[in-house]
């Protein structure tokens, strides 16, 4: 048995679905903290800073509340993987981020 076969049994589907909500959680996240960076009109620096507590926000709760602080079990990287925001949240925070800027700050 090969060493990818052995990492294929070590997948189990419910888990996988359950880690898919935990990232539709991590994705909410970053929506709603780009809507706030937005509407607060925070620019540079500010607004990512803002993400980056966003982020460390919504990982501490899921390390405590889903993953009863053992990310280990949960994760392949464990916490630097629950911490990790992802190209595709960062995006999505961006994109909340300045269509919300552009459309409360456009007159200022």
């Amino acid at each position: 048995m090969s060493t990818e076969d052995r990492a294929a049994q070590l997948i189990f589907g419910p888990n996988v679905l359950a880690n898919s909500a935990i990232n539709s959680t991590k994705f909410l996240s970053a929506c709603f903290a780009g809507a706030a960076a937005g509407i607060l009109g925070l620019e540079n620096w500010a607004g990512f800073f803002l993400f980056l507590i966003a982020t460390l926000l919504s990982a501490g709760i899921i390390y405590s509340v889903n993953c009863k602080g053992r990310p280990n079990r949960y994760f392949q990287g464990g916490f630097i993987e629950l911490v990790n925001p992802g190209q595709d949240n960062a995006f999505t925070f961006v994109l909340m981020w300045t269509l919300l800027y552009g459309i409360v700050h456009v007159y200022d």
